[in-house]
């Protein structure tokens, strides 16, 4: 097995694999979905960079475990026009909140999300969830996001796999959970980690 670093040469979401090309060169590397379910998301943009452990097999080298994502490097410019027109800080400022995906159409390029504790529609567009390193998302899927206010109402900012935001952001970016629903979102996280297929049915 080998700790590699690589750029992800494209993932299919329906086809539920990709390909990984590996900084220091050789075979492209194959990426299952349900090994990027084990890292917390079902998705991943295409162009993003990543570091994963990897195994010879006989069909090839494979991803055994993803470590780490990075989004796909932008040109520093607001992802949406909606954004530019906001106050400077107000984007930054957001705090992380869990929200569940209501539903996502990948060819329309956009979808809902609820944050817990509120029945208020997210929207969320298919250009942010590319900034934030994913290519689509699945309804009921757990992740975290930062909400602001724009002219469309409220709008994900930024979204991100919800083991990611709990254990992998930094402590000024601590989710903030409403106290009511946090019994009710810890249950349902337990239940979507015991349910994930191990390394053995990849």
């Amino acid at each position: 097995m080998y700790h590699v670093n690589g750029l992800v040469k494209w993932f299919d979401p329906g086809k539920g694999f990709g390909f990984v090309l590996a900084d220091d060169g050789g075979p492209d590397i194959l990426l299952h979905v349900n090994v990027l379910r084990n890292f917390g998301q079902s998705s991943i943009a295409d162009g993003a960079r990543v570091e994963i452990v990897t195994h010879q097999t006989d069909r090839g080298v494979q991803a055994i475990e993803v470590v780490s994502i990075t989004a796909p490097e932008g040109d520093g410019e607001p992802v949406l026009s909606d954004f530019a027109e906001l106050a400077d800080g107000v984007l930054g400022d957001a705090l992380l909140e869990p929200a569940r995906i209501k539903w996502f159409d990948k060819g329309k390029g956009f979808g809902f999300a609820n944050v817990f504790g509120s029945s208020e529609d997210v929207f969320v567009h298919i250009e942010v969830l590319r900034q934030s390193g994913l290519a689509d998302l699945q309804p009921g899927e757990a992740m975290a996001m930062r909400v602001v206010e724009g002219k469309r109402g409220r709008m994900a900012s930024e979204v991100m796999a919800w083991e990611f935001a709990v254990n992998g952001a930094p402590t000024e970016t601590s989710i903030e959970i409403p106290t009511d629903t946090l019994i009710e979102t810890s249950a349902e996280i337990i239940s979507i980690t015991t349910n994930t297929p191990s390394h053995e049915e990849v």
